[in-house]
């Protein structure tokens, strides 16, 4: 059979409208979220201890030196008797799961949680911010603890934070500002911390130290 080919018919904008129509008719892939979340978290080993940053799964590191557990004992002790004595809420340690978002779950030092706040405590694990989030630093954890894991809580909502550091003999205090969590006050050795949070609360940051 012989085409012949219609000399009225239009020759250029046929391969546009063509490429217009595959564009619009192509389908739309949404990017993939490759982030791990807290049903992938609960799905490890519980032989091993981790942390979800950001979707990010972080090993925990070997256990800590004695002095490190030797501060964070001292520091969950006063905050446990204030906290217990004036019927304020509840004072727990790691290991322990907070789960601040599916792609977000810390096991932070020590962590105070308010009696108008019990709510967010579950059968295993917090749902929510707490009150007050301790982290005593180490070598390998420092970096994550005073970067990713300070916006991360503040993010969500802790009304303040305490870095605690072994080495340097000091405890920084960060309160909520409605943004972020801002330093207060560095404590140094030979002062006496005070809370923002906590009125009337104060840790001797001597006795916190001591050898």
């Amino acid at each position: 059979m012989i085409m012949v080919r219609d000399p009225d018919a239009k020759k250029g904008p046929d391969i546009p409208e063509a490429a217009d129509m595959v564009k619009e008719t192509a389908p739309q892939y949404a990017p993939v979220d490759l982030r791990l979340t807290y049903e992938d978290y609960c799905r490890i080993s519980s032989g091993e201890r981790y942390e979800l940053l950001e979707g990010d799964l972080r090993r925990m590191t070997p256990a800590p030196s004695v002095f490190h557990q030797e501060v964070s004992g001292r520091i969950e002790k006063a905050l446990r008797q204030w906290i217990e004595d004036h019927d304020l809420g509840k004072v727990y340690y790691s290991p322990i799961d907070v789960v601040l978002s599916e792609h977000n779950v810390v096991q932070p030092d020590i962590l105070y949680i308010s009696r108008e706040r019990l709510g967010i405590i579950k059968e295993a694990y917090i749902r929510g911010a707490p009150d007050l989030v301790v982290e005593i630093l180490s070598p390998s954890t420092a970096e994550l603890d005073q970067v990713t894991k300070r916006r991360i809580y503040g993010r969500y909502g802790v009304r303040e934070f305490w870095i605690v550091d072994p080495d340097g003999r000091s405890i920084e205090v960060a309160a909520h500002n409605g943004r972020e969590l801002a330093t207060v006050q560095v404590y140094p050795v030979g002062t006496t911390l005070v809370s923002p949070l906590l009125g009337g609360f104060e840790l001797e940051i001597d006795g916190v130290f001591r050898i």
